[in-house]
């Protein structure tokens, strides 16, 4: 029984990880094929060529971000945008919805903002219990100013659904920066602890030998 146990354990790791990607893959692949529907019936490839094309969505909607990059990256694009957004700022709520979706794509998306490119330990939620979070960005000038301390916004996600989670500010010496990217941050949260960076196993392994070696 307990080989039997092995080998049906054996076969889940191998077969789970690769059902549960292939039916990601798939759901956003038919997801961006639904793109073709905007397209006229009499110029989409089942009807020109009498079958479908599957992954032709996302070479479209792929395309299509990357024109639309090129289009708006210029300074008449600029114009546009805000020109639009003067617009959806008037209507109550679109005006909402708009900013804040567009807030949370310039932080995940932005290149030069410091918005979740680190991962810190903190103490929460209470002392002597680390956990993982993310710094989002410095804290706005009138909180500082009303706690006296210099505080920072971070982002402790819950495990294993890192999308929920909570919005905290802490001062800054409560936070301890970790030397591992955000990808391997979100491995660890969904993993519950599992998948950990190789190269802090080999720090806790060196510590190891240096504290035996005394």
């Amino acid at each position: 029984m307990g080989r039997l146990r092995r080998w049906l354990v054996a076969g889940l790791l191998v077969w789970v990880p690769l059902g549960v990607t292939f039916l990601v893959v798939k759901l956003l692949i038919d997801l961006a094929d639904q793109v073709l529907i905007l397209i006229p019936w009499e110029y989409r490839p089942e009807n020109l060529l009498g079958f479908n094309i599957p992954g032709l969505g996302v070479a479209l909607t792929a395309l299509t971000v990357i024109i639309t990059g090129m289009v708006f990256a210029n300074l008449f694009g600029r114009r546009l945008v805000r020109l639009w957004e003067d617009i959806f700022a008037r209507i109550p709520l679109v005006r909402s919805i708009y900013s804040s979706v567009k807030q949370i794509t310039e932080t995940l998306f932005s290149t030069q903002g410091k918005s979740f490119r680190k991962v810190v330990l903190v103490e929460y939620p209470r002392r002597e219990l680390w956990t993982l979070a993310f710094l989002t960005g410095e804290t706005a000038d009138s909180f500082i100013d009303l706690t006296g301390r210099d505080l920072v916004s971070i982002y402790v996600p819950t495990t294993p659904n890192p999308t929920s989670g909570f919005f905290i500010m802490v001062p800054k010496e409560d936070i301890l920066e970790l030397d591992i990217t955000i990808e391997a941050g979100l491995k660890l949260i969904l993993s519950t602890g599992v998948v950990v960076p190789e190269h802090l196993k080999q720090n806790v392994m060196q510590q190891k030998i240096a504290a035996d070696t005394k």
